[in-house]
């Protein structure tokens, strides 16, 4: 006992007494950040969000912040409240025990994982559409592309974390880059659209009940729960006793671009379209960019629109694969087994790629059904664990009393209530 606290001194003893500048690694984790968050629900959220009308909308946009950083922040700490090392399914184990570290480690990877597979299938979906309608070059055999595809990924997932952050980070300059272009693009097309609404306040009810639907729109769109166990364990062995206070830094300045870039882009959606084109793109089942290129018939957005859909799919399955892989190998280590680290980075990057393959060639449908099934789990694990833990766990002790507690486990429940009740319906 004593020569873990002497390991723990001296860790920290070669950690500076106050936090040093703002460094390269530091910018390159709040890119990976916003790199899983912002993917391919991105390219849906304003259909989704402006459904529902100018007031909610507002309302959606005020509580965007504050919904996701308060809720990665808790999770952050919750990793970050374990030993040096720990990541999340060790985390619960040593704070609540080895059955409930092996029954979060299990849905932690059945959250997670469905996800990933979604990605494998739009991806496919995605780069066949563009090799077929806008270089009009016949595709491979499905099961060919798919292949190909997963394993481009997977090649650069095999260069290790940091690679694939790096990776991310890089790709999201152009999303940025794009999202931004397609905002300032559509100003001058935009018709007020969705202010058309603006006269009308709904009722309390209808209100409440609109944004009771709305929010797990917005929360998973922003959500990278997934990635968060691997960056709270990377700013521990960074920064140690400062971990808490720079990964919040990150944290909030990724949780503000996120916003502002995603915000900016919803809000020329929804002002450029009117309530009842929305409502027709959520019926042809096409994100916004395919709309937008269908409703301006311009050659610039058709090109643009796959190509963007591909660096937003491809950086969100990079994210996931770190946090889906995390899961995998915790439930082999939990089942008991103890093969060596290169043996199970093998196992598991085989087991993706078949899975992965298998689902992208059959291209089945039910891929939404197993992404509405993990939501809840996410939002579990998202919102309401940290929130318990914090009630709970010694470690956890000195954040009790903050109001954003409360928010959070708000927020947490309505999400999942609401999801629950969309499943059901």
């Amino acid at each position: 006992m004593n020569d873990q606290a002497n390991s723990v001194d001296e860790r920290y003893a070669t950690t500076p007494a106050t936090l040093t500048s703002w460094s390269r690694q530091d910018t390159t984790w709040m890119l990976g950040l916003f790199g899983t968050a912002i993917g391919a629900g991105t390219l849906f959220l304003p259909i989704n969000a402006g459904l529902g009308g100018f007031w909610p909308l507002v309302i959606l946009a005020v509580l965007a912040f504050p919904m996701t950083f308060f809720a990665h922040r808790g999770l952050t700490r919750f990793v970050l409240s374990g030993r040096e090392g720990s990541d999340i399914t060790d985390v619960v184990e040593e704070h609540f025990g080895i059955r409930a570290g092996a029954l979060i480690t299990l849905l932690y990877f059945f959250a997670i994982f469905p996800i990933l597979l979604i990605y494998s299938v739009a991806l496919t979906n995605t780069v066949g559409s563009f090799m077929e309608h806008q270089l009009h070059i016949m595709p491979p055999p499905r099961a060919i592309l798919s292949l190909v595809l997963i394993l481009g990924l997977l090649a650069v997932v095999r260069c290790g974390e940091q690679v694939i952050v790096k990776a991310m980070s890089l790709m999201v300059y152009p999303f940025i880059v794009a999202l931004l272009f397609l905002a300032v693009y559509l100003i001058p097309h935009w018709t007020g659209g969705i202010l058309s609404t603006a006269s009308v306040v709904p009722a309390p009810s209808a209100l409440l009940n609109t944004l009771w639907l709305a929010i797990p729109v917005m929360v998973f769109s922003f959500n990278h729960s997934p990635i968060i166990s691997a960056f709270a364990v990377d700013q521990k062995r960074q920064y140690g006793a400062h971990a808490d206070e720079r990964s919040s830094q990150i944290l909030s300045r990724a949780h503000l671009l996120m916003v502002v870039m995603v915000l900016f882009f919803v809000f020329s959606c929804v002002l450029t379209l009117s309530p009842a084109q929305l409502a027709e793109a959520k019926a042809q089942n096409l994100s916004i960019l395919s709309y937008l290129a269908n409703h301006f018939n311009n050659p610039t957005i058709e090109f643009a629109a796959p190509l963007i859909a591909f660096v937003a799919i491809a950086k969100s399955f990079l994210g996931h694969y770190i946090g889906a892989s995390e899961g995998l190998k915790g439930l082999v280590l939990k089942s008991g087994r103890r093969p060596a680290a290169k043996t199970l980075d093998r196992i598991t990057a085989a087991f993706m790629l078949v899975v992965c393959w298998i689902v992208a060639t059959l291209n089945p449908s039910i891929l939404g059904m197993i992404e509405t099934l993990g939501g809840p789990i996410i939002a579990s694990i998202l919102f309401l664990m940290p929130m318990y833990a914090i009630r709970k766990v010694p470690a956890m002790a000195k954040y009790r009393g903050q109001a954003s507690n409360v928010f959070v486990t708000a927020v947490g429940l309505v999400a999942i209530t609401a999801l629950i009740y969309s499943l059901l319906s």
